[in-house]
């Protein structure tokens, strides 16, 4: 990008305004601020585990402290790559269903990344199951909440797979309508994920720290929870943008996409009721 063009990208082209390395071609900062957030994220939890411990040196307020920050960047991360990425230039861009292609075909590659992100803890947890079942005294799993929560997700996916539907055909209303859904069951979902933690820790002591599969159970769920949540900020920018006008019938690509990552998150989570929480009664 040359400097002139620069300038020209209407004061939306920081951070990245040369190409950096050289010879690689357009370079941003956005990603990698992304991944220092993602990054940061972890290590806040990882300080929270390292302070729940005895005799630990961390202060208990530094967990939260890192996890607050880390949020904060990434959210900010994403932001500014996505909106740089699509956003911007978005009206002087003409519809290719070449790049349309590169993008969905990105979206695929990416979730594969995610099958083997899960696939490590599902790994883990398959291992300790093998032993001594259960390894400790284990709350009651397979409650009403996990299963309205289920409902509410598998729901969603339905209400967003009938917007994308109604947008491809032109119904702009109800593409609005099961977007605008699919958020709130989506929110829904996270909060009842909150409340269901929030039983588990205070009614019945069950910790991250309670033993082996403390540590697989709000590992996974964990994970899944930071998913959701990453979900439904992408679709709120899909809602923003699509209230700007910014699809139609040929041009929905970031919507394929979204929509893409959403039931790939809702086939992880039926994953994880039957395997971790039905799973672990079995034998308990």
């Amino acid at each position: 990008m040359s400097t002139e063009d620069a300038h020209d990208d209407h004061g939306h082209h920081l951070p990245a305004v040369e190409d950096w390395p050289r010879g690689f071609g357009e370079a941003s900062w956005w990603p990698f601020i992304t991944a220092l957030g993602a990054g940061g994220i972890y290590l806040g939890a990882a300080l929270f585990i390292v302070a729940s411990g005895q005799d630990s040196t961390i202060s208990p307020a530094l967990a939260p402290a890192a996890l607050v920050g880390s949020v904060a960047v990434f959210l900010v991360g994403l932001y500014g790559w996505l909106y740089h990425a699509f956003v911007s230039a978005f009206w002087s861009r003409e519809a290719s269903e070449t790049s349309g292609k590169a993008l969905r075909w990105g979206m695929i590659a990416f979730l594969g990344s995610e099958v083997a992100t899960f696939g490590g803890g599902f790994a883990y947890y398959f291992f300790i199951r093998t032993g001594a079942w259960p390894p400790q005294s284990l709350p009651h799993l397979l409650g009403s909440l996990v299963v309205v929560n289920t409902l509410l997700l598998i729901a969603s996916s339905v209400t967003l797979h009938w917007a994308h539907v109604a947008l491809r055909n032109g119904n702009r209303r109800n593409f609005l309508i099961g977007l605008v859904a699919t958020l709130v069951l989506g929110v829904i979902f996270i909060g009842g994920q909150v409340l269901e933690y929030y039983e588990f820790i205070v009614h019945s002591q069950f910790t991250v720290t309670s033993g082996i599969f403390g540590s697989a159970f709000y590992g996974l769920t964990g994970l899944h929870g930071l998913h959701v949540s990453l979900g439904a900020v992408l679709l709120g920018i899909v809602f923003v943008r699509s209230l700007a006008g910014q699809y139609s019938a040929e041009r929905h690509v970031s919507v394929t996409t979204v929509s893409m990552y959403w039931h790939f998150v809702d086939a992880v989570w039926i994953f994880l009721v039957v395997v971790l929480y039905a799973g672990a009664q079995l034998g308990a």
